[in-house]
């Protein structure tokens, strides 16, 4: 089925992370996905869209978290974090065997 907001999202975080097609196609092609720049652009337009593992590359690239309310299949609140919570989840991510006692201290 084909979502129409696809091809307005992938251009909006295009441009948001001040990023050319070309700049797309070579960091697809760094992650072994070769792209050519008018197929991005034909995603841009709606003419096509990318498939799915291509798709999660973009998000990756594009540092989309949240994919599936960021393409509109979620009816979920946005949840935003800061920078300084984001680096305390990586930290808690990177110590689990301080999770326990981190639970506890919250609870």
């Amino acid at each position: 089925m084909k979502n129409e907001m696809i091809a307005k999202v992938l251009k909006k975080y295009r441009k948001n992370n001040k990023l050319t097609v070309n700049e797309v196609a070579e960091l697809l092609n760094e992650r072994s996905l070769t792209v050519a720049t008018k197929t991005i652009y034909g995603w841009e337009s709606g003419q096509a869209q990318p498939d799915a593992d291509t798709l999660l590359v973009l998000c990756e690239i594009y540092n989309i978290d949240d994919i599936l309310g960021t393409f509109g299949y979620s009816d979920k609140k946005q949840f935003h974090i800061t920078n300084h919570e984001r680096e305390l989840i990586e930290k808690y991510r990177q110590h689990p065997e301080l999770q326990d006692a981190v639970d506890k201290l919250l609870s």
